[in-house]
């Protein structure tokens, strides 16, 4: 009864007037700077914090959280209708989901891309209201070995990412690894690999790398098919909703992606975004129905779990900074300075010091998912009207918007020149027959191994063992062990290069 009674306090608060409004203006601004790329969250939260002074903590909040939850859901349409993500989760949505588009079937995408974030965004709020206790012990058992090496098995999941060869796949990852050192050692603080150039002390720019491989770099390949082609690929649509038999292939993929983005969520680090590659791994590896389109050339279950995953794990990256003030990513650790600005103190004395905001963010989650799903559904048609366009108006459109976003990303021009020389190695992927996917995860997660890696063998005062006797840690390695173990077992193998053999 207690938990009815706080959910019943919860939607008292979020129905209020001023806090519908505020939800609503939320959820369109996320969903506005998730279909822009380059904006970000961060970079809209961070700006709008000034107006936390001027309203209701509550209602701050609401707004804030409308915000970041409403950019996971935008971010896929510009990732399936022109293949620029608009948010670092949306990367693995691009890869199918685009090609869905090519197929005539962008409007599908849309659809149980959106379905299938609405659904998880409310399994993830329930988990919130639910166990976030629990499920905040479970982010407290991961160390800096246990880190280390879950992102060791997401590195060797990320091989069945690349519909293509495993060494190609592995030579990708050791690629986006060795990019990812391009940086300031955290511990001397010496730059690494700049070569001099100042603009390379903090690294080279995610967006830049993103927008570059798959938003300029697709454009170059479009650019050399011949035109009729490219007219085929965008005018051609096969319908605005998805069919029965999509929507029983998605289905299960939503609830897979759900589970594992809610339990990724809570980790620090960028959980929604392991989420979505973790999901897009298990698809891969699962088998699908007779004459399913392979992964890589449309397939909806590739959407439908990773979309599914990022929104679950957006939610559930509220519990650690609710129920413990422990900021599981940049956005978070805003919200927690908007909590402080107002003379909140994050923790566990939020819940009963303050249930009207607790239960009444919460609450708020659900009604901004609502929001957000009437928002976009209706929206489909008019979306899909992008792909009427012919590509030599569309591609200068591409151009432009690619380059507002590098350049808003860092406000300087540096972004743009390292776009622009991402396309080009993007084209160049391309013709030799190699997956940016694998690339990608290599860069993000390369820097956060080091510093795991570093961390745990501090600890262990330079005890390599300690990976292995460490129990959560040894068994994620005993997995990536495993995994490696089938993903080059000769039967494995033949059966995988079928698969996944691709079809022009």
């Amino acid at each position: 009864m207690e938990f009815l009674d706080n959910l019943a306090l919860g939607f008292q608060t979020a129905l209020a007037l001023q806090n519908l409004f505020y939800a609503l203006l939320g959820a369109l601004l996320g969903t506005l700077i998730g279909v822009l790329p380059g904006l970000g969250p961060v970079a809209t939260i961070a700006m709008l914090l000034p107006s936390v002074y001027t309203l209701d903590t509550t209602t701050a909040l609401i707004m804030l959280a409308g915000i970041y939850y409403g950019a996971q859901y935008g971010g896929s349409t510009t990732a399936i209708l022109v293949n620029v993500p608009g948010e670092a989760s949306s990367m693995v949505t691009a890869i199918d989901g685009y090609q869905m588009a090519r197929r005539g079937r962008a409007g599908a995408a849309l659809a149980i891309a959106g379905l299938g974030s609405f659904f998880a965004g409310c399994v993830g709020t329930l988990l919130i209201a639910a166990f976030a206790p629990a499920l905040t012990e479970l982010a407290f058992a991961f160390g800096p070995a246990e880190y280390f090496s879950l992102m060791v098995l997401g590195l060797i999941g990320a091989v069945v990412l690349a519909s293509g060869s495993v060494l190609k796949a592995v030579g990708m990852i050791i690629l986006g690894l060795l990019l990812g050192q391009i940086n300031t050692d955290v511990i001397s603080g010496t730059p690494r690999y700049s070569f001099g150039i100042p603009e390379l002390t903090d690294g080279i720019g995610f967006i830049a790398i993103a927008m570059g491989l798959f938003g300029i770099g697709e454009m170059i390949v479009n650019l050399g098919r011949p035109a009729e082609h490219r007219a085929s690929l965008t005018r051609h649509v096969a319908g605005l909703w998805p069919t029965r038999r999509d929507l029983g292939d998605a289905t299960p993929a939503i609830l897979r992606g759900t589970a594992l983005g809610a339990v990724l969520g809570v980790l620090p680090g960028g959980g929604a975004l392991l989420g979505s590659f973790a999901s897009y791994s298990l698809e891969k590896k699962l088998p699908g129905r007779d004459g399913e389109i392979p992964f890589g050339q449309g397939n909806i279950r590739a959407v439908a779990g990773p979309e599914s995953a990022n929104n679950a794990g957006a939610q559930t990256a509220f519990i650690p900074m609710l129920t413990l003030g422990i900021p599981p990513n940049a956005v978070m650790a805003l919200m927690i300075g908007a909590m402080t600005i107002k003379g909140i103190q994050p923790g566990p004395q939020v819940m009963t010091a303050n249930p009207s905001l607790f239960w009444g963010l919460i609450a708020s989650m659900w009604v901004g998912n609502l929001m957000l799903v009437v928002l976009n559904l209706p929206l489909i048609g008019i979306w899909i009207r992008l792909l009427s366009v012919p590509y030599r108006f569309l591609f200068p459109a591409i151009l432009v918007v690619s380059a507002l976003g590098l350049y808003a990303s860092g406000n300087n021009n540096f972004d743009i020149y390292m776009g622009v020389l991402f396309g080009g190695i993007g084209y160049l992927l391309f013709k030799l027959g190699c997956e940016p996917a694998p690339l990608i995860l290599g860069f993000i997660l390369g820097p956060m191994m080091e510093e795991n890696l570093r961390r745990a063998l501090l600890l262990a005062r330079g005890d390599w063992t300690t990976f292995a006797t460490r129990p959560l840690s040894g068994a994620l390695l005993l997995a990536a062990a495993l995994l490696v173990a089938t993903t080059i077992s000769p039967a494995i193998r033949k059966r995988r290069e079928a698969t996944f053999r691709e079809e022009f």
